[in-house]
């Protein structure tokens, strides 16, 4: 068998023995993934965000901050559309899509409107603002043991010496 001339050329080509393999050269086969120009198109986009390819659509729709498997569901079902991978959607289930999702409080208005409302609760004073200033659980959770998440890392205090057992 002879080698190509170039070895660049051997990794871009499969040179197949089982005919003459001086006249057949096959190229490899590019991905299932459209190119437009150089570009390739890896996600679609719904509600400014990108969602998964890969993916149901169901799942993939709970990449959206506000919308999680009840709302994605719901929007499946007010659609009629089956729950097929994302990348198998057409354009024109892409828009109905889209449209559905934008009647959703999502991403930055829910974010805002979340800030607004602990905002509003830190400014009167009540007891759940009071528990969100000094960064602590504001819903009846047990602080002793566990709540590190808000409470963040633990500090340790200079001068305190364990007690002896």
């Amino acid at each position: 068998m002879a080698t190509p001339v170039l070895p660049s050329l051997s990794l871009i080509c499969n040179i197949s023995s089982s005919r003459n393999p001086l006249n057949s050269l096959s190229l490899p086969v590019s991905s299932t993934i459209p190119k437009i120009g150089g570009l390739s198109i890896k996600c679609a986009r719904v509600g400014g965000v990108e969602i998964p390819n890969n993916k149901r659509v169901e799942y993939s729709l709970q990449y959206i901050h506000g919308i999680g498997r009840t709302s994605a569901k719901q929007i499946l079902n007010d659609l009629g559309m089956e729950n097929k991978i994302t990348k198998d959607l057409s354009e024109e289930e892409l828009t109905t899509l889209r449209d559905e999702v934008s009647k959703y409080m999502i991403e930055g208005d829910l974010r805002r409107f979340n800030a607004i409302a602990i905002r509003r609760l830190k400014e009167i004073q009540c007891y759940r603002g009071v528990r969100h200033i000094q960064g602590l659980p504001c819903r009846g959770q047990r602080t002793k043991n566990n709540c590190r998440t808000l409470k963040g890392k633990r500090v340790a205090i200079a001068g305190k010496k364990k007690a002896p057992r």
